[in-house]
């Protein structure tokens, strides 16, 4: 059951609602995390009607996460070629809604593929946009590169990958176990469950970073980041929309 009377739900490394067969499934592979601590009243405005920043320790978080998309399927059916592998690069806020269920909020989502973004677009109203998108590999070192179509925003990130991590913090968990994500849709708050193993996280050291992405999103954010963490990634699945009420 959803918690209730604002007892927001642990956090947990495996989903508290398990996704059956879904509505989309995907992979998620090569993901770097990159966050920042922010007060809670910086962002509470961003947040759509219905949620609020979810925090841990008197903060909550911007995080900043390239990675690349891998086979998309909705609902159920063969992975989508060519349209279904991309590299992308979310903007993200961490919210709460009153029946306790933590997610995410995307403030930015950039995709190299013009279909996967239009979809996203207007089938969910998330904010996609067509964006030249690059991911390199060279052993442990990852680049990342962003740059928006029509206003020419970039990002930069290099990282380089560490060890596993056996047993992720509570500040870990709380940035990477997500179990789903509010949008606004048409005048109402959608909570988005979705569903996916425990992450395998690895600790990164931070080379480069030279981002645009989060301030045009309106995200304050300044400083070094509080968090740096890779994943070679996980399969998830996403389940039916529900109304925040």
């Amino acid at each position: 059951m959803d918690a209730v009377d604002d007892v927001v739900e642990p956090i947990s490394v495996t989903t508290p609602r398990r996704v059956g067969r879904g509505v989309l499934a995907q992979w998620w592979r090569d993901l770097t995390f990159v966050h920042w601590a922010v007060e809670p009243a910086a962002v509470a405005g961003l947040l759509p009607a219905g949620t609020r920043p979810d925090v841990l320790g008197g903060a909550t978080y911007v995080g900043l996460v390239p990675f690349r998309m891998d086979r998309v399927r909705p609902f159920g059916g063969p992975a989508v070629p060519y349209f279904g592998s991309f590299c992308e690069t979310n903007v993200r806020l961490y919210s709460v809604d009153a029946a306790g269920r933590r997610g995410v909020v995307f403030r930015s989502l950039d995709a190299a593929r013009l279909v996967p973004a239009l979809a996203g677009r207007l089938g969910f109203s998330l904010p996609y946009r067509w964006s030249s998108m690059s991911l390199r590999r060279d052993g442990d070192l990852l680049t990342y590169r962003c740059r928006t179509r029509w206003h020419h925003t970039e990002s930069t990130l290099a990282v380089r990958t560490g060890p596993p991590i056996g047993r992720p913090t509570t500040l870990e968990q709380f940035l990477t176990a997500r179990w789903g994500l509010h949008v606004s849709w048409h005048g109402r708050t959608l909570y988005v469950p979705n569903d996916h193993p425990q992450w395998p996280l690895h600790r990164a050291t931070l080379l480069h970073l030279s981002d645009e992405l989060a301030p045009a999103a309106g995200v304050p954010v300044s400083g070094e980041p509080v968090s740096v963490l890779f994943s070679p990634g996980v399969p998830a699945r996403f389940g039916a929309p529900r109304r925040v009420r």
